[in-house]
């Protein structure tokens, strides 16, 4: 059994810990967090050990891997400090404030050999790996453009200030929402190396954006356009898309379902001229736990069986996470210039 720990036990957090304390191969052993409230219930009902400082912690225990998901400001220097235990570490995104700060982390995981991941859940969503096999299939032939959408209800008020409302602490639509889209381009369709405009606009908070838009070159010439909105009421939770256009057709993908058009059917995938939908329950990966959904089960069920067989995966690593933070900088100085 491996022994897992978590620091940070806000929404993700304990959804996290819910999802580790199930799994076949792990014992939860310690949890982190400045709350007394969440502390007691892990006391009372729980055997798991409990600290409200995660050096203390790291120090006592003996663990194998630890899921951090703490407030963006918290992830440079924890993660550091399990990754200089030789401590496996699986880190909420956004990995960094910073793309300096990500690049240290990079170099220390690849030196010590230590399994890493980022928490970009999209990449553990069926339907949007179906459209990553479409397109490396080329199925609709050479991509013209896309479109990268998120929207959702975060920030439908003004209203007092949280770590929402503070960009030093990975507050503001960018960090939280867009990072998402942003990670889920550089992985599906390609890198982004060009930021050809870039805007951000406030719709109820105050020193943080509440949308983004923003044009892209990625680093395979391919344009495209990022739209992100967290001010969004018509939505009941976060929606994100890509639609991707080809010059055999066009796919336009979500969490829920693939929409694929071809101007020519394609016998090898058993795709028809004309449109196709296929939905999510064709495409859903089996996981050990279902909590929130099967992505966030499967994302840790995947960190666990990369220790287990001690190869480091290829879906979110700490390099990935790192050059998504590298792109929000790009975007965030490009706005500057408007």
């Amino acid at each position: 059994m491996l022994k897992g720990g978590i620091i940070g036990l806000g929404k993700m957090g304990i959804s996290h810990a819910a999802i580790v304390g199930a799994h076949p191969s792990v014992e939860l052993t310690a949890v982190c967090d400045t709350s007394s409230l969440v502390l007691d219930a892990f006391k009372r009902y729980t055997k798991t050990n409990t600290y409200s400082d995660y050096q203390k912690m790291f120090e006592k225990e003996s663990l194998d891997f630890v899921v951090i998901a703490t407030p963006t400001k918290f992830h440079y220097p924890m993660v550091k400090f399990a990754l200089e235990k030789n401590i496996h570490v699986f880190c909420e995104k956004p990995f960094s404030l910073t793309a300096a700060e990500g690049a240290e982390l990079v170099k220390i995981a690849k030196e010590r050999s230590l399994i890493n991941q980022v928490g970009y859940h999209n990449h553990f969503i069926g339907t949007f790996r179906e459209l990553s096999r479409l397109l490396k299939a080329n199925v609709i032939g050479e991509i013209v453009h896309f479109t990268g959408e998120a929207y959702g209800p975060v920030v439908t008020k003004e209203k007092g200030g949280t770590w929402r409302s503070k960009p030093e602490e990975g507050g503001g639509c960018m960090f939280d929402f867009a990072s998402h889209v942003l990670n889920l381009i550089q992985e599906v369709i390609g890198r982004p190396a060009k930021i050809n405009g870039a805007l951000l606009k406030s719709v109820y908070s105050k020193g943080v954006e509440d949308a983004v838009y923003t044009l892209l070159t990625l680093e395979n010439k391919i344009s495209g356009v990022m739209l992100v909105n967290w001010s969004d009421e018509t939505y009941r939770k976060m929606s994100t898309s890509l639609n991707i256009e080809g010059k055999k057709g066009k796919i336009i993908c979500d969490a829920t379902e693939i929409k694929v058009y071809l101007k020519e059917a394609s016998q090898k995938e058993g795709l028809e001229k004309g449109w196709t939908i296929k939905y999510i329950t064709d495409f859903a990966l089996p996981v050990n736990y279902h909590l929130r959904g099967e992505e966030y089960s499967a994302q840790i069920d995947y960190f666990v069986d990369n220790i287990i067989n001690k190869k480091q995966g290829t879906y979110n690593t700490f390099e990935q996470g790192f050059y998504t933070d590298k792109v929000i900088e790009m975007i965030l100085e490009k706005a500057k210039q408007n």
